[in-house]
């Protein structure tokens, strides 16, 4: 059975989803979007990431034309007619719109908003159980004066590129610096170490995403009693750590066993990246929206 497609206000077989090609989100990557988790047949922070998808649109002068009610109504009608439950994952999509060849953003009348709910699987199951390979990679990430990271915007090839790096060492992925030398993130993860019993991430400030997984991940450890500490992280911190995961919706958390050839730990996901990783899912599954 065709997957359906929640397109600008109406449930359309998958081969009928169309965007025309002077949508300025396919012409230009203008645009913002959001990933979101399915556990249990219930969509993870939903309101945590329609906020984001908001504030992202604020940022580049997207009106999005439909309020969050409508497009909270609008996720979960696309999540129960494909008969997502668990491992479900929700691609939700805001283009500029329709316009001209140019670059006007204002000559394009109404965005484009379109809806996918499938499943996804980012990673193979022996990374989570072995950990996984990473590189530094020499892509860096964006000038927060050029395009703040915070935003999550349909022009991703910053990120692409870097991924392409890993791809190409055989690595599963890749870890991104700032213009300072500082870590960032992965091409598509959240970076968490352990250290002395503390857990330590970059800043946002450091050229990352805000992300809903992130944060509750620093929820889920002070809980345990862990500190979580943000602050700028160098190569060497990674290399020197005692654990090492990442972090991100369609990630979840993940253990890094290896960066450069220099191995974490003892080679296996930590007690405390195994325990976060458990954690997060009960959490998940809980049904705590």
């Amino acid at each position: 059975m065709a997957n359906k497609i929640w397109l600008d206000g109406q449930l359309v077989d998958e081969d009928k989803a169309k965007i025309s090609v002077f949508d300025h989100g396919l012409l230009y990557g203008d645009g913002v979007f959001e990933g979101i988790r399915v556990y249990k047949g219930k969509v993870f922070k939903l309101a945590e990431h329609l906020n984001r998808l908001y504030e992202s649109a604020k940022v580049i002068r997207l009106e999005i034309s439909a309020t969050i009610a409508e497009l909270t109504k609008a996720t979960l009608e696309t999540v129960k007619a494909n008969g997502i439950d668990d491992a479900g994952y929700i691609r939700l999509v805001v283009t500029r719109g329709i316009g001209d060849l140019g670059l006007n953003p204002f000559l394009c009348k109404q965005s484009t908003i379109f809806i996918i709910a499938a499943s996804i699987q980012l990673y193979p199951e022996e990374f989570y159980e072995n950990g996984m390979k990473v590189i530094s990679g020499s892509t860096l990430r964006n000038h927060p004066m050029s395009l703040p990271p915070q935003i999550k915007s349909l022009n991703y090839l910053n990120n692409i590129l870097a991924k392409i790096e890993a791809i190409d060492a055989g690595a599963g992925e890749v870890i991104m610096y700032n213009h300072q030398g500082f870590v960032a993130e992965a091409s598509g993860d959240n970076v968490f170490i352990v250290k002395g019993g503390k857990i330590y991430t970059p800043p946002v400030q450091a050229g990352s995403l805000e992300g809903i997984t992130r944060a509750t991940v620093f929820d889920l450890a002070r809980a345990e009693g862990f500190e979580v500490i943000e602050k700028n992280l160098t190569r060497m911190d990674l290399y020197i750590a005692d654990e090492f995961f990442l972090t991100g919706t369609a990630a979840e958390v993940i253990g890094v066993v290896d960066i450069d050839s220099r191995i974490i730990g003892d080679g296996t996901p930590g007690p405390i990246t195994k325990m976060l990783k458990k954690k997060f899912y009960e959490y998940a599954c809980s049904g705590t929206k």
